[in-house]
């Protein structure tokens, strides 16, 4: 995986969440705390702005798909 995350790579943000917080229910953080999260991320270059309720929506369901597995 690269290490210079944007908000559109979803799929790669989803599992690297995944991977640092495996027992963690995407579906029971709120998007404030998802935002946060993902900015944390190493690596992540995206910008807070350039974010929005259909990025994360994407990002938790993909994150719950891996979760889910």
């Amino acid at each position: 995986m690269d290490n210079q995350l944007q908000w559109t790579d979803v799929d790669d943000i989803a599992y690297a969440l995944w991977e640092a917080e495996p027992q963690l229910d995407p579906l029971t953080l709120r998007f404030t705390e998802l935002i946060e999260k993902v900015l944390a991320l190493p690596g992540f270059q995206g910008q807070r702005e350039n974010c929005n309720e259909k990025i994360l929506e994407a990002i938790q369901m993909a994150w719950l798909e891996e979760f889910q597995a």
